[in-house]
């Protein structure tokens, strides 16, 4: 097996199977991408939009489970490519259909059907068109530990004479002797950020197919070059 990143270069695969793309099926499923930033785009009425660019990168099906095998029909993809020295013996063994040594983004989706699905088929963005609304999750970024108006947006402390260095502490965070504790779920100073975030119903404004990119109205959760999610609106299908 060659180094190649280049998932269609991999013997076990067939041209008809490294050029061949199918849509997910399934009301949850989606595709893998990396958020390359965001910028603004001109409709014909002039209106600027701004608009976050999704990278859609290769996505390889790497294992499909069916109802007779798994108990459920889902279908496992795999995005990045990895070199083969980067990859552990038991990656090489899972992954050898799919065309690559490993991949660096894996997860699972579940699908109506597994049919027309085997390893190593590459996945495209039919089931995304112009004009819809989709959820996208992301890994939000993050800011380490804040205190409470930076975290949850509270007012603070007077800032009036007497009031000394506590013009952004919390205040009060509980009752008097009963019941002598501060209750659970306290907003209170903690790590903020770094956490699995879904923004749904984001209107997709255009797709690049030519280029592989999916430009998405408004901000989506994460840095650049960071992993993204992108699925059908599960509130507005």
């Amino acid at each position: 097996m060659t180094e190649n990143t280049e998932v269609i270069s991999d013997k076990n695969n067939s041209e008809a199977k490294a050029n061949s793309s199918m849509p997910l099926n399934g009301e949850r499923a989606g595709v893998l991408g990396i958020k390359a930033g965001m910028t603004q785009i001109f409709n014909q009425d002039g209106e600027m939009i701004p608009v976050t660019v999704i990278d859609f990168q290769n996505n390889v099906v790497t294992q499909v489970k069916s109802k007779t095998t798994d108990g459920y029909n889902a279908v496992q993809i795999g995005m990045g490519p990895k070199k083969n020295q980067r990859c552990s013996k038991a990656d090489i063994g899972h992954f050898k259909k799919s065309g690559a040594p490993g991949f660096y983004h894996v997860q699972e989706f579940r699908v109506d059907s597994v049919e027309g699905f085997s390893e190593g088929v590459l996945l495209n963005t039919d089931f995304i068109t112009e004009g819809a609304l989709v959820d996208v999750t992301g890994v939000s970024k993050g800011k380490g530990f804040q205190g409470g108006m930076k975290r949850y947006n509270m007012a603070g402390g007077f800032k009036t004479h007497g009031n000394s260095v506590s013009h952004r502490s919390l205040g009060s965070i509980g009752n008097r002797a009963d019941p002598a504790k501060c209750f659970k779920n306290k907003k209170m100073p903690g790590h903020m950020g770094d956490r699995q975030v879904t923004v749904q119903n984001l209107r997709v404004v255009k797709i690049d197919k030519e280029n592989k990119l999916i430009l998405i109205r408004g901000s989506i959760p994460g840095s650049a070059n960071e992993l993204v999610v992108v699925r059908k609106a599960i509130k507005n299908n």
